[in-house]
């Protein structure tokens, strides 16, 4: 008598991977970080729509090697965003940064990183937004 081997069933459960939109951040280094890291945290929450591809550079390289650098991590992002602080609007890294992403046409916003301090817009950077998770998920979503 032989023995029947049993067949093992193998599940053919579709699994779909989200797409998520890869943002670069656009800050104020000496000023803003915790806006930043605030923004980095809230990209690794379960239902976000969005990654963090990378973020301003310290300004320290030589600036040949900064702008390259930076431009390369702008060009890999599907929109910028710049988080607005009071000096931001003032910060020669995010004007450049700013600059190589209209450049570049990749799409771009500000969100207003206090609710209790004024946050000039940074110019030719989009449209301004308050920091919400709905506001998010709609530009990013």
């Amino acid at each position: 008598m032989a023995v029947k081997k049993k067949k093992k069933v193998v599940s053919k459960k579709v699994v779909r991977k989200k797409v998520l939109k890869k943002v670069f951040i656009s800050f104020d280094f000496d000023n803003d970080k915790r806006l930043k890291n605030s923004l980095v945290a809230q990209s690794k929450l379960p239902r976000s729509p969005f990654e963090i591809v990378d973020c301003s550079l310290k300004e320290e390289a030589p600036m040949r090697a900064w702008h390259i650098k930076a431009k390369s991590k702008i060009k890999g992002a599907d929109r910028v965003i710049v988080m607005l602080g009071p000096k931001t609007h003032k910060a020669p890294g995010v004007l450049k940064e700013v600059k190589m992403a209209n450049e570049l046409k990749v799409d771009i916003c500000q969100i207003i990183g206090y609710v209790d301090k004024d946050c000039p817009e940074v110019e030719g950077a989009g449209p301004m937004h308050y920091w919400t998770w709905d506001n998010l998920k709609r530009l990013l979503g």
